[in-house]
């Protein structure tokens, strides 16, 4: 089925039961959107499941008084786990997501979902494996929000990044981490003047990657 040719972005995807495949060809389209487009907002309805086939948005929760903290990304090749959660439990969205790089995505509307969960053991495996490793990714989260210092977690920020340039501004960096860009800006400027890193206008050179490993282990 040549319109299926997006599973091969999936492998677990590749052995799906003839009936299943059948469901998908009639109901799963290609979507895409650019870069600052809202996927979903906190308490709005979920219609459908994502399967990310290129592109890059993050999924984030609003404060009160407007602060932002980053729950994960969704990558290519990868799906959603409060889009997973709210189809399961037919519940609304508990967060906000937003394209970060413009995104390429498969849905399949919330009946033929749940059709499959029912109908093919390879499409509902293939669901809960995902869900599964990201809550874990999630569990992770809680802990170095519950647990680590703002100092360790921005560390660990800076060094995944994989890069020492890293093109990111102080308030992006307070969003992913849940608190205030000057609370950022200030631990940043301790960093420098114990000679870990050098503050540039809109990015952050790390300068003692040692340093900032021990402190993220910390």
């Amino acid at each position: 089925m040549e319109n299926l040719a997006w599973l091969e972005s999936f492998p677990a995807l590749m052995q799906l039961e003839s009936k299943a495949r059948e469901l998908l060809l009639k109901s799963a389209r290609i979507v895409e959107a650019p870069t600052g487009t809202i996927g979903y907002r906190e308490g709005g309805a979920c219609g459908a499941y994502v399967m990310r086939l290129a592109g890059q948005s993050r999924v984030y929760k609003m404060s009160a008084s407007g602060r932002e903290i980053l729950l994960y990304r969704v990558a290519a090749g990868e799906t959603c786990v409060i889009t997973t959660t709210c189809l399961l439990g037919n519940s609304n969205y508990p967060a906000s997501t937003i394209v970060e790089e413009p995104i390429r995505d498969v849905i399949i509307p919330s009946n033929a979902f749940n059709q499959l969960m029912i109908d093919s053991k390879v499409f509902r495996t293939f669901v809960m494996t995902n869900y599964g490793a990201l809550i874990s990714d999630l569990i992770v989260l809680l802990d170095e929000v519950a647990f680590h210092s703002l100092d360790a977690r921005l560390a660990k920020l800076l060094l995944d990044a994989n890069s020492d340039n890293i093109g990111r501004t102080h308030q992006l960096m307070a969003d992913e981490l849940g608190t205030a860009r000057e609370v950022v800006s200030r631990q940043l400027k301790r960093f420098e003047q114990k000679g870990w890193v050098k503050l540039g206008r809109g990015h952050v050179e790390i300068a003692n990657r040692s340093a900032l490993e021990k402190l993220a282990q910390s």
